[in-house]
């Protein structure tokens, strides 16, 4: 016979642990958000942008080690997931000889779509 723990640990759910408590129609959810901001480079750009909007070079500058590919990746997966915003400014740049667009802070997401 099948216990109760046994099926919610088959259906995706915990049974022990910091995760028992959250529902199984949650847990897709849960995961597909973690897979996403739980790479390196999310998790540091979202951080870095909690303080305000920065212009891209001075966000790349407050990134360590990140190379421009994969900052332009990361913003552009981010942006297309809602967790930022992108504005662009129409000003001259500083010591610049094309724009560089903004990138406003990281939103949150409350409850599963």
């Amino acid at each position: 016979m099948e216990t109760t723990a046994e099926r919610e640990t088959a259906a995706g759910a915990a049974a022990i642990g910091p995760c028992a408590a959250i529902p199984a129609e949650h847990m897709d959810f849960i995961r597909q958000t973690l897979d996403r901001v739980g790479d390196k480079w999310s998790l540091l750009i979202i951080a870095v942008l909690q303080s305000g909007p920065l212009r891209y070079t001075d966000l790349q500058r407050q990134v360590p080690g990140i190379s421009q590919r994969m900052l332009t990746l990361t913003l552009r997966q981010l942006h297309q997931d809602g967790l930022i915003t992108r504005t662009a400014y129409a000003e001259v740049p500083r010591a610049s000889s094309t724009p560089s667009p903004r990138w406003g802070t990281a939103s949150t997401r409350s409850s599963p779509p």
